[in-house]
């Protein structure tokens, strides 16, 4: 199996945080022993033990080429059809896969090491919605090719008023109407002159 890109396993300070927590608990409850009210105190710090210790033991996170790798349950990415984020620290994001299933991502780490997880969720999720917004749109991507390269025609600036124009259209059409009419009122060149005209030379 091809090597992983990267992967995600829980931060080491949570460990810390869960045996310092524990250690909280054994010293309240040496403390309880004379004084009962610090049984409290001892059975919060021993759930917080607890719980510090489940994270760090929750399943390390890989991302493939292909598919995200939980532990040893392996999802395509073709195969989550919803990415919703729940918390950033720890990192809480629920998948909904095809056939519906719920599957959940689990990653106490700090701050940097969850969003960086969290961004490589949300990109190779092509076919998923991401926090309720198209995959294409939540990245800016446009949905259809060159359709960034092609500008609106500008608009067109009217100069005149449509009467305007109506009243100019009158006017070249009567102007056209006048010229014709003076072409077929004139004598064409070469014609005969008139019998009314006498000679220029007397008769002998």
């Amino acid at each position: 199996m091809p090597a992983p890109i990267t992967r995600y396993r829980p931060s080491r300070p949570v460990l810390w945080a869960g045996l310092a927590a524990l250690a909280i608990a054994a010293f309240s409850g040496w403390v309880a022993l004379s004084w009962p009210y610090a049984w409290i105190a001892s059975g919060l710090a021993a759930a917080s033990a607890i719980l510090f210790i489940l994270m760090f033991l929750a399943p390390e996170v890989q991302i493939h080429e292909s598919h995200l790798k939980i532990g040893k349950r392996s999802i395509g990415w073709a195969q989550i059809r919803r990415l919703d984020r729940i918390s950033l620290v720890p990192l809480l994001v629920r998948m909904t896969l095809a056939d519906q299933k719920l599957v959940s991502v689990f990653y106490a780490g700090d701050a940097d090491s969850s969003s960086n997880l969290l961004r490589h969720l949300r990109r190779y999720s092509r076919e998923a919605v991401i926090d309720g917004v198209a995959y294409k749109k939540f990245w800016g991507e446009s949905a259809t090719p060159g359709a960034q390269g092609k500008q609106p025609p500008p608009p067109r600036c009217r100069l005149l008023l449509p009467e305007d124009e109506a009243e100019i259209e009158r006017m070249f059409q009567r102007l056209k109407a006048g010229r014709h009419l003076d072409q077929t009122g004139s004598a064409p060149k070469g014609s005969p002159r008139s019998s009314s005209q006498k000679p220029s030379g007397d008769d002998q």
